[in-house]
């Protein structure tokens, strides 16, 4: 286990509110073609040892989806895993792959085409405990809401702070090409938008978005041949809390606290808010982004909505955070959420991120939540250096 891990390849079609001019296959392929591009032309029938599909059989709407998945990116008749989580999760199983000695290559595959989805809140309910919650009715995301309230009220965090993250993070998405949600809007217009769940309104929401990335994985030994642009995982980490809303506590992502935790050991970091650079983090929600920021160690509990009033976490503060503009402005991309995190440190660490490159950027963290109703997460540690 001693060969570090590297993203050596990165391939993304943006992403868009709707697609139906193209289908989920068509979305891998394009992904994929574009990350074999960028890993120098790499040919996947020959120098790829394995694949792993990020996908949910309910989300897709076929049962045993990784039947589907293997034509579109050159994994037909090879070593294919499917992980039924989010891509972040699907890149911890590609770095044990390597890491264990198993394989030198791995490719790790993630797509949300949920604009095909109808039935999205009939989907997420059947995530909750069949006896106690889901006879309860109603859509799912009225967790988020008395999650919301109880954060607000143990943290201090604001409303009118949790707005602010809309602001940022819908600006910043202007300047992403990848992304589908970008807008101009003021800390009023989300105040005053459409009441969701108390105490989150329309705009306090990730919207939809379709879309694919693949991520190509090796070897130190292999990923030193084929690009002088690696990107190290010098850290990752995931954990599942309990899956029963009563037994939680619901001001706190204890699962990215573990996650995180987990990452921070393996990377040698013991003090994140001085030695990591830029944090892409989930804020399906617009409080998660503030909750996630604490649970990382980014910032002091309670204070991470003070430094987002202050602008710390602009592209040019001294803690950018999800200078992509976040799933609130790429979109919610179901299991290529966590992917979409992964995408933009990459880029950043390469220097590629165009119109919102962070200055100086070396190490960021990544960060995916799968969602309500669960409680599951990972956390990884990226780096331009290797340890």
């Amino acid at each position: 286990m001693s060969e570090e891990v590297a993203i050596v390849g990165i391939g993304c079609t943006g992403f868009k509110p709707v697609t139906p001019d193209i289908s989920y296959k068509e979305l891998m392929f394009e992904a994929a073609t574009r990350a074999y591009e960028d890993a120098g032309g790499i040919n996947p029938r020959k120098e790829i040892d394995g694949f792993v599909s990020c996908a949910e059989d309910y989300w897709e709407g076929h049962s045993i989806f990784d039947e589907f998945a293997p034509d579109q990116i050159g994994a037909a008749l090879r070593h294919l895993f499917t992980v039924s989580s989010d891509g972040l999760i699907g890149l911890a199983t590609g770095y044990m792959l390597i890491k264990t000695g198993q394989l030198n290559t791995v490719v790790v595959e993630a797509h949300s085409k949920l604009s095909d989805i109808t039935t999205f809140s009939g989907i997420v309910n059947f995530g909750l405990d069949p006896i106690y919650n889901r006879p309860l009715g109603g859509h799912p995301h009225y967790m988020a809401g008395l999650e919301m309230t109880r954060f607000l009220h143990e943290t201090g965090n604001t409303r009118e702070q949790c707005a602010q993250v809309v602001v940022k993070n819908k600006h910043n998405a202007l300047r992403n090409p990848n992304a589908a949600h970008g807008a101009n809007v003021t800390v009023e217009d989300v105040l005053q938008s459409e009441p969701y769940f108390h105490p989150l309104n329309r705009l306090d929401v990730s919207p939809a978005a379709d879309g694919g990335v693949v991520v190509v994985l090796a070897s130190e030994s292999y990923a030193k041949k084929i690009t002088d642009q690696p990107v190290w995982i010098r850290g990752i980490g995931w954990i599942s809390d309990t899956s029963y809303p009563e037994s939680r506590e619901w001001g706190r992502a204890i699962y990215a606290e573990l996650a995180a935790d987990m990452a921070y050991k393996m990377a040698g970091i013991r003090n994140p808010q001085k030695e990591v650079d830029f944090a892409e983090i989930d804020d399906s929600f617009s409080y998660k982004e503030l909750q996630h920021m604490e649970a990382l160690e980014l910032c002091g509990k309670g204070k991470a909505g003070r430094l987002t009033e202050l602008g710390e976490t602009e592209t040019n503060g001294d803690m950018p955070v999800n200078a992509s503009g976040g799933l609130l402005g790429m979109g919610y991309a179901i299991e290529a959420s966590g992917s979409q995190r992964v995408l933009e440190a990459v880029l950043q660490l390469r220097g590629q991120a165009s119109k919102h490159q962070i200055c100086d950027a070396r190490t960021g963290v990544a960060q995916s939540w799968r969602g309500v109703p669960t409680a599951t997460g990972a956390v990884a540690v990226l780096s331009s250096e290797v340890k």
